[in-house]
């Protein structure tokens, strides 16, 4: 597969150029280390290797030494970039030193904030360094030719770029069991593996759907405060989406307020839940309502606006898969695995603008070849063009 260009290299320069340090991060394999070697860098530290990891845990401040060396070139500072950082987050005290000297500019890449926090702020020197998230391709990244793959086995570079199906399922496989081993054993994040590991399982095959703590804590026999622990490891290791609901009604009283938590990835998701590659018919239309959720999430991040996801759902009635927020506007978005959307696919669309006077317009995401107007502000819309939600949130 050729390189494709990230939407974040774009971001990751203009940043340099204002003389500001980047964080990035993004969960395994999502192309963090092969981005970055298509960067301007004066010194690459990549603490993957084992023993350039132990020889900047045995000394951190030899990294300020080797950096003091560095020939500048007239004013300009030189760029260092650490690889994996939350391997050695002794780092970041000597980072933080130099970028408050003005010494050096440095490109952060971690895959686990929760390391990162140990001890350290994430903000390092606030208004000094932009933290930016790299995912899985968006579909301006890499635009799927069969959908139905793109649900299966999901938008991970690494992954994309094996042609075999089969190596694909193998390669899956592995990233969920690496996960276990070197982020949740080697970390001793939780105390019993084998039942963070069925966790691991219930958790991917509910992705997408409300949380239910108090279900899942019955299903692997721990406290349900340990489940929420266990969810917030998957999101600090960002493995895990959490999006939130709207709570705020002037007609309803029983909104939903848990949230719903989304696997980053539909290929790793469905390795981690033990599930085949042959769903069930009714299955697809959750996985679709996934892939839009994400999608989302995606190019929200990457949208110079801020952009915020939600989903609405009263319990005793009407419900929307998404919600776009931006500013004081909402965008309702529901989410069907057909080409031909009818009324009954519209009606929870047409109560929401209804009760909230702030959203203008409703979509229906689906597999039509082209925008239809379903009713009064209610439009289908191409899978294809689920992009154009976020743009024109901007506009």
């Amino acid at each position: 597969m050729n390189y494709i260009s990230r939407g974040q290299e774009e971001q990751i320069r203009h940043t340099l150029k204002r003389n500001k340090s980047v964080l990035l991060l993004g969960p395994r394999q999502t192309g963090k280390t092969t981005l970055i070697q298509r960067l301007p860098a004066n010194l690459t530290v990549s603490l993957v290797t084992p023993e350039i990891r132990l020889r900047y845990e045995k000394e951190p401040g030899i990294l300020r030494k080797e950096i003091e060396a560095l020939e500048p070139k007239g004013t300009a500072r030189p760029v260092v970039v650490l690889d994996e950082v939350q391997k050695v987050p002794e780092l970041l005290n000597v980072a933080q030193d130099l970028v408050d000297r003005h010494k050096a500019i440095f490109i952060l890449t971690g895959s686990s904030a929760r390391k990162l926090r140990r001890g350290h702020d994430l903000n390092l020197l606030p208004g000094r360094v932009v933290t930016l998230r790299l995912d899985p391709f968006t579909l301006e990244e890499s635009m799927p030719k069969a959908l139905e793959k793109r649900l299966l086995y999901g938008a991970l570079p690494g992954i994309l770029a094996v042609e075999s199906l089969q190596d694909r399922e193998v390669d899956l496989e592995s990233y969920v069991t690496l996960y276990l081993e070197e982020e949740i054993r080697a970390e001793a994040l939780v105390r019993n593996l084998a039942s963070f590991a069925r966790f691991l399982e219930l958790a991917a095959s509910e992705s997408g759907r409300i949380s239910n703590f108090r279900k899942i804590s019955q299903e692997i026999g721990v406290a349900h405060t340990t489940v929420a622990a266990y969810y917030e490891i998957l999101e600090d290791c960002m493995i895990a989406e959490r999006v939130d609901p709207i709570t705020q009604s002037m007609r309803r009283k029983k909104l939903t307020r848990s949230s719903k938590y989304l696997f980053f990835d539909l290929g790793v998701r469905r390795a981690a839940a033990r599930e085949g590659t042959k769903p069930a018919r009714e299955h697809w239309g959750h996985l679709f309502e996934q892939f839009a959720g994400l999608e989302l999430i995606r190019l929200a991040r990457l949208s110079s606006h801020h952009v915020r996801i939600f989903f609405w759902r009263d319990p005793d009635g009407p419900e929307i898969d998404w919600v776009l927020e931006r500013k004081d506007e909402y965008i309702p978005i529901e989410v069907k695995w057909n080409s031909s959307p009818n009324e009954t696919d519209i009606r929870h669309l047409q109560t929401f603008l209804a009760e909230y006077k702030n959203a203008k317009t409703g979509y229906v995401i689906c597999q039509t070849p082209r925008k239809m107007k379903l009713a009064d502000r209610i439009h289908a819309l191409p899978w294809q063009e689920i992009p154009s939600l976020i743009h024109q949130t901007a506009e």
